[in-house]
């Protein structure tokens, strides 16, 4: 039996063809659907941890992430142009290199979006307890903490996550229509920080600038590349976008373009503010305004933080239920993973599937020890990603192409070395579990998937 067996192109658009999936989606849609999974927790939290890390070279941290972002970005509209179905990663990897390969990478993003997304529920919950006690209301630790700290459950971030279930379980157009509101929401939100913490940017807190060298600069980027995360769910939308070939990639690259001016704007502010070793990597930007006397401003912010994570939530979750359903479709998954609500025409039961998963991660683990697994899931995929656009280059010569990225045999091995130094300054101990994560996943892939697979019936 063949594991490298591959799908061709014509495959794949027969496949998607018979989806009944809604294309209500616009690039308006797209740009706002990669805002909202990426701009929440990450620069909520991640600013404050890599300024620790950095120093105020955080600044240059975010724009090594933001680089590592754009080129890949640029790499996923080349592929959706030609593959416009969902499936992300996943289902380029089928095209280019075979079954095997495809699975490894459906498996991998598990990390990005599954674990992600049980994060993002425990931050919101962190976030939304903390703000409870600023107005004087305290939550019994016993409904609030896994049972690992000393309680039963987490019970806001399990309600986060029934409450994000039932928007996606509804429709893609009542979700897009939600997540673009909060999209603006968060925006203002962080201009507000933005507008009301430049004035108080002091120079002499830029210096020293870099105190911990390149090491620390590379390991905070490491850290912070958790902010970039989930801007790659837009191609997973391409089979409910109006058109894909065009509104996919303009809503890749206005996202990612946007998220690294906003990420730039409040790390200045940030580290501007406040001295870097005073920074409070668990209310970074709320505190800092704190620090200097603006209270109703902090309030606002933290507000923010809490309605923003919502979309994030929403997003990452939407991303790792259409990966689902692709490998489903593919024979790789139970079927089940697959089928279509009749009347609101989306993946009802994979969502209710993956929404219960998310809950009991996040209600019932610690996540502090795992969340690096996201950005290792979600680098490697890049890797894979940019060598895949090599060989369809080579292999497929005369593929239609809307969209080729400009220099892409520099601009490929460039995502892949910047995305293989930045695996590198993960922890040990997250390359280990990574490994393990993946021996679970063939260990599944040889015992059920390669004989569901519906290349193996042909």
């Amino acid at each position: 039996m063949n594991v490298f067996r591959k799908k061709s192109a014509d495959q794949l658009l027969e496949t998607a063809e018979k989806t009944n999936l809604n294309k209500k989606l616009t690039a308006i849609d797209l740009a706002a659907l990669a805002i909202g999974s990426v701009v929440g927790t990450g620069v909520f939290v991640s600013t404050g941890e890599g300024a620790l890390k950095a120093g105020p070279a955080v600044i240059i941290s975010y724009i090594i992430g933001g680089v590592t972002a754009v080129l890949a970005a640029f790499i996923f509209a080349e592929l959706v142009t030609m593959f416009p179905v969902a499936g992300s990663t996943y289902t380029y990897s089928y095209v280019a290199f075979g079954e095997i390969v495809a699975w490894i990478i459906g498996w991998d993003l598990l990390l990005e979006y599954l674990i992600s997304a049980s994060a993002v529920a425990s931050g919101w919950s962190g976030t939304f307890i903390g703000f409870l006690k600023t107005l004087g209301i305290t939550l019994p630790k016993v409904i609030t903490t896994p049972p690992i700290s000393g309680g039963i459950m987490d019970l806001p971030a399990i309600l986060i996550t029934a409450f994000v279930t039932w928007i996606l379980y509804v429709g893609v157009r009542e979700s897009a229509t939600v997540n673009n509101l909060i999209v603006l929401l968060k925006i203002a939100v962080i201009g507000l920080f933005v507008f009301l913490g430049f004035s108080h940017i002091k120079m002499a807190n830029f210096t020293p600038f870099a105190p911990y060298g390149f090491k620390g600069i590379m390991t905070a980027a490491a850290i912070i590349f958790f902010a970039y995360v989930g801007f790659d769910a837009v191609s997973t939308a391409a089979e409910e976008t109006k058109n894909p070939t065009r509104d996919v990639p303009l809503g890749l690259m206005v996202a990612v373009v946007l998220i690294l001016v906003i990420y730039m704007a409040v790390a200045i502010t940030l580290v501007g503010m406040v001295p870097f070793k005073h920074i409070d990597p668990n209310n970074a930007l709320p505190g800092a305004l704190l620090s200097v006397g603006i209270n109703w401003g902090s309030a606002l912010v933290a507000t923010g933080a809490i309605v923003g994570m919502v979309s994030t939530l929403l997003v990452t979750l939407y991303g790792q239920i259409r990966i689902f359903m692709v490998m489903a479709r593919d024979g790789l998954l139970p079927e089940v993973f697959s089928r279509v609500h009749p009347k609101y025409k989306t993946p009802h039961i994979n969502t209710l599937i993956t929404c219960v998963l998310t809950a009991i991660i996040a209600g019932f683990l610690p996540l502090d020890e795992i969340i690096e697994l996201t950005n290792i899931g979600t680098l490697s995929a890049f890797i894979i990603v940019s060598i895949g656009i090599l060989v369809l280059r080579v292999k497929m010569t005369n593929a239609e192409r809307k969209f080729k990225v400009p220099f892409v045999w520099i601009v490929a091995p460039l995502t892949m070395i910047f995305s293989l130094y930045l695996i590198i300054n993960l922890p040990m101990v997250t390359l280990a579990r990574f490994v393990i994560w993946m021996i679970v996943g063939l260990i599944i892939y040889f015992a059920y998937s390669r004989y569901h697979s519906t290349l193996n019936t042909r």
